[in-house]
């Protein structure tokens, strides 16, 4: 579908960061033009005389830009949302969330999956990197809402095989052009040395990054310091995991030598505030790994230990507990955020064409209302989206040139109602209510 965005606010996140003030176009999956619509007669002759606009958006000075890219997620995890709170990470994960688990097929992770999907379109997230249960339900819930996702083998000691991630890892990658896959492990203390020692080989095999959670926790690095004397990162490090780069979800407690090994190998941090805040996991030392010129990108983690997929509070977390950490208000610019939660987390996903709003990406983007209170007064909109926007100024939801998401209303293949509907029975029959 061809589209014209006029009258609209343009961030698009290329450097320097600023507002334009303009028109954008999309046709079919691309963005095709970026600008202040002078040369709109122009552009329009060397496109050809076929082409026109099948629709055309006055953006009423709304903000056009590029869609949060969410770096770390559990999407089905919606099944278990405010079920097991308030408690320890170690008491959560193994009297709650792996006993019902354990019962979930591909029915329950389908439709979770999409319920998932619902949310990310209002929080204005364009694309996630998923590491769960049953890739191909999956892939299949992603694939027919249109939503761009990244997944990523959880392998652990409880499966699945070698033979099996490799199988996915080739099934799933060039499938088509909203899905890929990628290695990875759910963690150090989940996997023996040997399994991890396989995922290695593999990763040199097809030179491909591998990613994990790691240093979520103060025991989870103690754990491993007296099983290998190192921490999870050497120890990762030293198997040869990180060859071909990869990402550490959480990394809270890392030491310099950690760091040293990130910046070496290209290793992304992925810092999932919400979740590390109600778990009282950690505060990831952004700013040391800013220092230090290593990435970052968010991630929001799954809806059961967050509870929510809400950029909005990510971004605003990621800075406010960073300036807390450091005890410094101007430890970390809302601008260096705004960065991490688009550019960063599309570089890290190795979405290279859905970093910014500009000619030749995928249509990939979000408009923001600037007809709201918490908009008001307009003094600097990239740090107003940071520090003051929220899932109600997300007006508009487009991925891959189609639009998922507009006003209140989804456009994403199924019935919304019918869906709530049915993960609501899923959690009766599962007994996992209350």
């Amino acid at each position: 579908m061809n589209i014209r965005f006029y009258n609209a606010r343009i961030l698009t996140m290329k450097e320097p960061i600023e507002i334009r003030n303009g028109e954008l176009w999309v046709k079919d999956k691309e963005i095709v033009y970026v600008g202040d619509g002078s040369d709109k007669d122009e552009v329009l002759r060397t496109m050809g005389p076929s082409y026109s606009f099948e629709r055309e958006l006055d953006c009423k000075g709304n903000v056009l830009m590029p869609g949060f890219k969410d770096a770390h997620t559990h999407t089905a995890m919606t099944l278990m949302r405010s079920h097991a709170d308030d408690m320890p990470l170690n008491d959560w994960l193994n009297q709650q969330i792996f006993p019902i688990e354990a019962n979930m097929g591909y029915e329950e992770v389908y439709q979770f999956t999409k319920l998932g999907v619902l949310e990310y379109l209002t929080s204005g997230i364009t694309a996630a990197m998923d590491m769960y249960l049953d890739p191909q339900a999956i892939f299949d819930a992603f694939t027919e809402c249109g939503f761009r996702n990244v997944q990523v083998s959880g392998i652990n000691k409880f499966g699945p095989t070698l033979e099996v991630m490799e199988e996915r890892y080739n099934k799933f990658n060039g499938v088509n052009d909203l899905s890929s896959y990628m290695l990875g492990f759910h963690a150090e203390y989940t996997c023996e040395k040997e399994l991890l020692q396989g995922i290695s080989e593999m990763a040199h095999k097809y030179k491909a990054p591998v990613y994990t959670h790691g240093s979520e926790t103060k025991a989870e690095v103690q754990g491993c310091i007296d099983r290998y004397g190192m921490t999870p990162t050497e120890f990762c490090d030293s198997l040869g995991l990180f060859d071909f780069g990869g990402g550490i979800y959480h990394g809270c407690h890392v030491t310099q030598k950690d760091m040293d090994i990130f910046l070496n190998r290209g290793l992304y941090e992925v810092t999932n505030p919400g979740s590390n805040t109600k778990l009282a996991s950690g505060i990831a030392p952004v700013s040391l790994y800013r220092k230090r010129g290593i990435p970052i990108a968010i991630g929001t983690d799954g809806p059961a230990s967050n509870n929510a997929l809400d950029f909005f509070r990510e971004m605003f977390l990621v800075t406010g507990l960073a300036k807390l950490r450091d005890g410094d208000a101007a430890s970390t610019d809302a601008l260096e955020v705004l960065k991490m939660a688009t550019v960063n987390g599309a570089k890290c996903m190795h979405l290279n064409d859905c970093e910014t709003l500009s000619v030749g990406q995928k249509a990939d983007l979000i408009m923001i209302d600037m007809h709201q209170p918490n908009m008001q007064p307009i003094h600097n909109i990239p740090k107003n989206i940071v520090y003051s926007g929220s899932k109600q100024n997300v007006k508009l939801t487009m991925i891959n040139g189609k639009i998922l998401y507009e006003d209140g209303e989804f456009f994403v293949g199924c019935d919304v109602e019918k869906l709530y509907e049915t993960c609501s029975k899923i959690i009766d029959k599962m007994g996992v209510r209350g």
